[in-house]
């Protein structure tokens, strides 16, 4: 049985990687190249949040008996990073390297202390309160993926 925190843990690693290569085409202004891997990005982000906000969120607020919990966070800043995205995807769409990096350095502030909350804290709660429906959390987030997958 895979850990929920290790499937997502490599989901953000994923993340990570195709955006270090479209933050690379910017640098290097390669504009085709920066939209084609930014939005790539974009689509395994958002798979990525989705997996979160519609599988591990609501069962994490069931568990837990409420919906204020830490999840109320992780969705603001979810709104937060959607919100810098946009505005970077319409930088490279200006050719604005400038824009882009002024958006880029916040994201990646946010990212980080994100990612720690999420995998110090959220991630092995959600591994010890849904141990019982790990593999059924896992098969749902895949299902999402797999949907998500032969849309693109």
């Amino acid at each position: 049985m895979e850990k929920i925190a290790t499937y997502l843990d490599h989901d953000h690693r994923r993340c990570d990687d195709q955006y270090a290569m479209a933050e690379s085409e910017v640098i290097l202004r390669h504009w085709d190249a920066a939209t084609t891997n930014f939005s790539a990005f974009l689509a395994m982000f958002g798979r990525h949040l989705d997996k979160e906000e519609r599988v591990l969120f609501p069962r994490l607020d069931h568990a837990l008996g409420n919906g204020y919990g830490p999840t109320v966070v992780m969705r603001a800043e979810h709104r937060q990073m959607r919100e810098m995205l946009r505005e970077m995807q319409a930088a490279i769409a200006r050719h604005d390297c400038d824009g882009f990096f002024d958006q880029a350095d916040m994201l990646r502030l946010l990212m980080r202390q994100h990612n720690l909350k999420e995998e110090g804290i959220l991630y092995p709660q959600a591994d010890f309160v849904l141990a019982q429906q790990a593999d059924e959390v896992l098969a749902c987030m895949e299902q999402l993926e797999q949907a998500e997958w032969s849309v693109a």
